[in-house]
């Protein structure tokens, strides 16, 4: 990770009273966890489980690197989101070397921006996570 001690201010993940973490690697949701207020809460979960999770955060980050199964995850974190949330996709960047998934079926910017501008959600800004990842910021309008 890039400057693994500045990443949770840069993202903004430091300061909610709760926040949602979606199949994070386990070195950055540690680092998220850590870097929290006390009395704060971290929730993580699985994807795939992510229909089970019933409560709404002011804070979101989903990791997703693949295009498949994508539409579901972001679909079911945007119904996840609070009335002013803020939603973080990290996904691989498309020309590097490193990331399990190939470049051709990597998630990008244009299809985040695809399926979260219908449902009501602005692409913001990004902040590189490592090398080979990066976070888009998505915000309702």
């Amino acid at each position: 990770m890039k400057n693994p001690a500045e990443l949770p201010g840069r993202l903004g993940l430091d300061a909610p009273a709760s926040l949602l973490l979606v199949d994070a690697p386990p070195a950055l949701a540690d680092l998220l966890a850590s870097s929290r207020p006390q009395g704060s809460e971290t929730v993580q979960s699985d994807a795939r489980a992510l229909p089970a999770v019933k409560r709404h955060f002011p804070a979101i980050l989903l990791w997703r690197e693949d295009r498949v199964g994508s539409r579901s995850a972001l679909a079911c974190a945007v119904r996840r989101l609070d009335a002013d949330a803020v939603l973080w996709v990290v996904t691989a960047r498309k020309k590097v070397v490193g990331p399990r998934t190939r470049a051709v079926h990597r998630l990008e910017l244009a299809d985040l921006i695809r399926e979260l501008e219908p449902r009501g959600l602005a692409y913001d800004r990004e902040v590189p996570i490592s090398s080979w990842h990066v976070a888009y910021r998505f915000v309702k309008r």
